[in-house]
């Protein structure tokens, strides 16, 4: 494995666990040219599954999409690396257990939303203003709405 401060083609295997339910590797890594440390995942590869957009164009599902849509989203938010790592991947997790070579944008985005609404309901708002493509204020009040009538029916009566 290539270093990325040094750029020197040898590295020892620190520590390795899994993680994603044990569908990934973590591995931490020493350079053994300059000692630095740095992590690696190792997943197996999985058959191409494409992502069928709104204009009906194609292109390969991609991890990494998703989760800059949710930095974006959490952006100022008390929501950790970790929990939107959590979300995209159960989000792959969901989409590849279909079995379907190709899946809508909209699907992944509900899977999302759906997600992230059980972590933070204003970076969810976020999220939907950009997915959602909210037209006008009416609509953003009525998916504001619907977060809080979902609150007060969740909560135990007193």
């Amino acid at each position: 494995m290539r270093c990325p401060r040094c750029n020197h083609n040898s590295s020892r295997v620190i520590d390795s666990r899994q993680t994603d339910d044990n569908r990934a590797i973590r591995r931490r890594r020493e350079c053994e040219n300059c000692g630095f440390r740095f992590t690696t995942f190792e997943r197996i590869e999985a058959a191409p599954l494409l992502v069928v957009k709104r204009n009906g164009d194609r292109e390969e599902f991609s991890r990494d999409k998703i989760l800059r849509g949710l930095i974006r989203s959490a952006e100022k938010r008390p929501v950790a690396m970790e929990q939107m790592e959590q979300i995209v991947d159960h989000v792959e997790n969901r989409v590849r257990s279909m079995g379907e070579n190709e899946v809508s944008t909209s699907l992944i985005g509900d899977f999302v939303m759906e997600d992230l609404m059980e972590v933070d309901e204003i970076a969810y708002i976020r999220f939907a203003s950009v997915y959602r493509q909210f037209k006008d204020m009416s609509v953003f009040l009525r998916e504001l709405q619907e977060i809080v009538d979902k609150a007060k029916s969740s909560k135990p009566e007193e």
